[in-house]
């Protein structure tokens, strides 16, 4: 893939989600239609805040071969203020990750192709202090 038609996609940097105009509900990843509404819906794009609290989580310690680095690491679901549920990476020590925890969104890299490669970065999370 093309670096500046990876950094044009405007999802890998942001959570950009979708609300529903007729209904209030919150979602992400996007849609194009309303599961409550259906053909009712007026769905609008939305910037999620990217606070929210976590609900539960899992401490990973036998990452895949490009993940090494970063053992263990923490792979949680996240509720986000606006309401969607998200399973995103959370990046503390697992001691200190509790359910309940406020944590916001921070961006971070997720890895790269090669030494010389491109470098791929997104979103993940951190304790919200």
């Amino acid at each position: 893939m093309l670096p500046r038609f990876w950094r044009k996609i405007k999802y890998r940097y942001d959570l950009v989600g979708t609300r529903c105009e007729n209904c209030g509900n919150y979602y992400y990843p996007p849609r194009n239609l309303c599961p409550v509404c259906r053909r009712k819906s007026e769905i609008k794009e939305v910037k999620l805040s990217g606070k929210g609290e976590v609900v539960s989580y899992t401490v990973v310690h036998d990452a895949p071969e490009d993940l090494k680095a970063q053992k263990p690491y923490i792979i949680a679901l996240i509720k986000l203020e606006e309401g969607p549920l998200i399973t995103a990476q959370l990046v503390c020590e697992p001691d200190e990750v509790k359910i309940g925890m406020k944590v916001r969104k921070a961006f971070r890299k997720y890895g790269e192709e090669s030494e010389a490669g491109i470098i791929y970065y997104g979103t993940k999370f951190v304790p919200d202090e």
